[in-house]
């Protein structure tokens, strides 16, 4: 379990009354945000704290994993600079009834305030341009010890016995939307169609031709079809045309394990084959789905679309947000 801050100030309401939490992708620039890229570590069951209008209002469970979304109508004119498409979060928020103003209790926070990616100024006022961000055990064992029974019952429970899903609905809305998008189109044929949404899911015309690239996985080295799955480097909902979606370029023949951590942005590759590794990745648990984790590893040359590619991967799906320590 993981443990993270969100300040709220100005989608408080709306983020706690749905059960979630958006972010854009990136900086109004264009550039990467931290307290963005923070959305795409979150996993099932990790506490998130709501501090909005200098109190913290409520505790969160993490129910889903981050997927795309489009920006939430009910925002209104919050955001305006925000893009249209962005990151959530599935949460179930439980507001306490002790909501706690830090500004009130710093001299016994302050020593577990990180030194990076703090949440909080000095004097215990939000730190504007925060969004979501992690926090450590000892800081919220402090914060709870002062909220009272309703945070550390909390803490104590790892499990609160609610089903939690790997991806969250919205994620399989917003496919459903993309797919409904291709179904209704009228200039291409109900073959490609097919092929389109078949691609979705690793299988069709997609996977033949990754099949013409690749022969086995390249981190395992697995080689039977039948224990390979054809993944998308540039994940097929972010593809920009029916060209990306079924290029084999765009693809990779992994193992299921491997397929999941490449697609969670928990691994990824250079261009000349070395093999990365996410910095927030659990590195036991990728030994033990047969990733070399205490060893360098080249998985051989990518063609020149694969590169292409595996950039998009490694810039917009690698896990690469660094977790602030004191």
């Amino acid at each position: 379990m993981r443990y993270w801050w969100v300040n709220q100030n100005q989608t408080f309401r709306q983020e706690t009354a749905g059960g979630y939490l958006w972010s854009p992708k990136l900086k109004k620039d264009g550039g990467r945000n931290p307290f963005y890229e923070f959305m795409r570590e979150v996993s099932p069951g990790d506490l998130v704290l709501s501090f909005e209008g200098t109190y913290i209002r409520a505790i969160g469970v993490i129910q889903s994993h981050c997927y795309e979304c489009p920006k939430p109508a009910e925002f209104g004119a919050a955001g305006p600079n925000w893009d249209l498409i962005g990151w959530k979060v599935d949460v179930h928020f439980h507001m306490l009834r002790h909501q706690l103003k830090p500004a009130d209790h710093m001299p016994a926070l302050q020593p577990h305030l990180a030194q990076k990616y703090a949440p909080l100024q000095s004097d215990g006022r939000g730190l504007q341009g925060v969004y979501l961000t992690s926090i450590s055990q000892p800081f919220i064992e402090a914060l709870a010890g002062l909220i009272g029974p309703e945070a550390i019952d909390l803490l104590r429970i790892s499990s609160l016995g609610e089903a939690v899903g790997a991806y969250g609905d919205g994620l399989v809305e917003w496919e459903e939307h993309l797919r409904g998008e291709i179904t209704s189109r009228t200039d291409i044929s109900e073959t490609e169609k097919h092929q389109l949404i078949l691609a979705r899911r690793g299988q069709g015309q997609f996977r033949r031709n990754v099949q013409q690239l690749e022969r086995r996985c390249r981190v395992t080295r697995v080689d039977q079809p039948e224990h390979l799955r054809a993944s998308h480097c540039k994940p097929w909902r972010d593809c920009e045309s029916a060209v990306e979606r079924l290029s084999g370029e765009n693809g990779l023949l992994l193992t299921p394990s491997i397929d999941h951590l490449f697609d969670r942005g928990f691994i990824s590759f250079e261009n000349n084959g070395e093999l990365l590794i996410s910095p927030v990745a659990h590195r036991p648990s990728l030994a033990r789905m047969g990733v070399p984790v205490d060893e360098r590893l080249n998985v051989g040359n990518f063609s020149e679309g694969q590169r292409k590619f595996l950039e998009f991967h490694r810039n917009r799906v690698l896990l690469t947000a660094q977790i602030g320590g004191k």
